[in-house]
Order: C-alpha cells, then structure tokens, then sequence
C-alpha cells in the first residue's frame, strides 16, 4: 500500500498483480491464487526497540495474527516470515502466538537469527527469519536454516566477522535503530554520515539502480530499501527450500526402488 513500493512493483514486474492492503485477504480468491510458498515480514515497529513495543497491542503488530490467518486461507506448502529479534522478547508474546497458530494449522517450522553481514553485504542487519512446512514435520524446516555452508562466517561455526567485511564500506560505526528502515552509519575517517541510495542498494544486495524508475525521489528509494529484505539471505532461503525439496524427492524415489 506504500505508495512508492507499488510504483515500483509496477514498473518492474507489470505481470504480477498488487492486491493490497493484507487486512482484506478475506476478498482474495482461492481460483486466481494457488501459492506454495508465502514470503512474509509484517511491520516490526511494534516489536522494535526504535518504537514503543506495544507488540499484539499494536495494529501493526497485530498483522502477525494477520499474516497466519492467510495462511489458513491459502495452506502454502512453504512459509518464510522476516522480522526483528525484538519480536522474540515481545512481552504480549506475538511470536508465541504466531508460531502456535502455525503449529494449529499443521506447519512443522523452525527459526533462526541471521545476520546479512555473513551473506555479502557490508552492514550488520540481524533478523529472525521463521521458515514453516505443511505437514507438521519441523526437521524438513530445520533442513532449510540449519543444514549447509552460508547462515555463519567461513566454516568456524561462529558468528566471528572481521573489521572490513565488503571492500566498499567499513563495518564500523553504529545503527540508526533496529527498526525496519534503519542502515549502519558510514564513517569515512572523519565523520559519519548516511549512505547514498546507490551505496543502500548495495548494502541490501540490490544491483545498482535498481530502484531508480521514472519521477523517483532518492527519500522514496533509500525508505523502500531500509524495509527491505537482504537479497543475499532470501535467495539463501530460497535455495536452501529447493535443496530440501530435491532431497525428499530423492529419498522418494529410493524408497519405490527398494518397495
């Protein structure tokens, strides 16, 4: 509904339809949309420590609730929901209730803390990501967050990064907030200062102007890509889902032969 985010929706993917506001899911059909995977991060304002933490008391938190009620509507195969590690300690427990409805609805899930910086971006930007399953068996979203190279640094086993992390940007400083459109302040040996869109789009993994359509403002851009996801940890995400997939059909085909 942000109106910055449609134009570019628009702009770059014109096939893919926008259907609003999530609040009027319910006017969704089920014969135009048949997904098998939901990608979800509900506003963390209300479990951000940049806001007032009025968790499930607030609107905007309260669209987790939200969030599992489309769930219900459209039983995905997958779910991968994003949001702050504020939600964690939400004292209106929103995660505790969004995970037991998911639990009502037959979704094993599992979830994680990653960090971006440990994906090839030149900033700290830590996130809880919950990645569901339809059927009930966690393990298979566990295989997604758990298993493999890429969610540490190097192969330690440790969230252990060095001073430079990106040949661009110092990893130094410190964050604006843990709010959704906050980025890490630049020091460039005398002064801090914020990144330009063009170094935000990199910090977040995006190609170079890849935001820059037609009338864009630089205050549009460099707000759509503070409340956006790391590139390098979605597409993570998305292979790891894919390698898990291969793996049981695999293990499917194992079982017929041997049957």
């Amino acid at each position: 509904i942000d109106k910055f985010p449609c134009r570019l929706l628009a702009h770059k993917y014109p096939e893919t339809p926008n259907l609003g506001t999530m609040t009027n899911h319910h006017e969704w059909t089920q014969r135009t949309l048949r997904p098998r995977l939901i990608v979800g991060g509900t506003p963390c304002q209300a479990f951000s420590i940049a806001g007032m933490r009025k968790g499930l008391a607030d609107d905007r938190g309260n669209l987790t609730l939200t969030f599992c009620n489309i769930v219900r509507q459209f039983a995905p195969e997958w779910v991968v929901w994003e949001n702050v590690p504020g939600v964690l300690s939400d004292e209106t427990n929103a995660f505790g209730n969004f995970t037991a409805g998911l639990g009502e609805l037959g979704y094993g899930w599992a979830y994680r803390v990653l960090d971006a910086q440990y994906f090839g971006v030149a900033q700290r930007r830590r996130r809880v990501f919950l990645v569901g399953h339809r059927g009930g068996d966690w393990r298979r979203s566990a295989g997604v967050l758990f298993d493999g190279k890429g969610a540490f640094h190097a192969d330690l086993g440790q969230s252990e990064a060095p001073e430079i992390i990106a040949n661009c940007l110092e990893a130094s400083g410190f964050r604006r907030s843990q709010s959704g459109n906050g980025f890490t302040y630049i020091h460039d040996g005398r002064s801090l200062r914020m990144p330009t869109v063009k170094e935000a789009e990199r910090l977040q993994g995006f190609p170079d102007n890849y935001t820059a359509i037609p009338d864009a403002t630089d205050k549009e851009r460099w707000k759509a890509l503070g409340n956006s996801m790391a590139v390098p940890v979605m597409r993570w995400i998305g292979e790891r889902i894919i390698k898990v997939e291969q793996h049981q059909k695999e293990h499917a085909r194992l079982l017929e032969r041997s049957a």
